[in-house]
């Protein structure tokens, strides 16, 4: 079982996506959506060009790694959504990493990031076949914009049959002082 890290094990750095170092993450998220998803949404490939990368560069973004020993293990990034919350993107832990708290901590970075950038709040969707992904995101304080009760189907020919907002598992969080 993989051994959990402190803060100092870690190195957080903020990256272009065109950096070589963000490759790993790239390649891995769009082999994991292929078979997880296949063209369900587009196809990877087409889902991992959709954006610019200039949208995930500061001010209105951030693209952070952490690394260890110099390696990518894991990574995330924002970007402005349409609402005027940040909008997280490309949330990826390697697979020989997972279960080490290691989303749990670019959630984190990311959330401060987007907090001094401005932001009100933050938004985010995941699939249905992403089930760790939606538990971590109710388990770190996220308001799920669906009821938790009803699981979305995971079949693929299902989901083909739902309209796209209904595929997803969509979730907002506040930043900064509640009043």
């Amino acid at each position: 079982m993989p051994t959990s890290l402190s803060p100092a094990d870690l190195q957080v750095v903020d990256v272009h996506p065109d950096d070589p170092l963000a490759a790993p993450l790239f390649d891995d998220l769009t082999a994991e959506y292929d078979a997880r998803y296949g063209d369900l949404f587009g196809g990877a490939a087409e889902e991992m060009t959709r954006y610019p990368a200039e949208a995930f560069l500061p001010p209105s973004g951030a693209f952070v790694l952490l690394l260890e020993d110099g390696t990518p293990v894991a990574g995330g990034a924002f970007m402005t959504h349409p609402s005027g919350a940040a909008e997280v993107k490309r949330m990826w832990t390697a697979a020989t990493h997972r279960r080490r708290g290691l989303a749990r901590r670019v959630l984190a970075e990311l959330e401060q990031r987007a907090a001094a950038a401005g932001y009100p709040g933050l938004y985010l969707t995941t699939g249905p076949r992403q089930p760790e992904a939606r538990d971590l995101y109710l388990a770190t304080g996220w308001t799920p914009l669906f009821d938790p009760a009803v699981p979305r189907p995971t079949d693929l020919e299902t989901l083909r049959g739902l309209p796209v907002a209904d595929r997803l598992y969509a979730f907002t969080k506040h930043l900064g002082d509640p009043a």
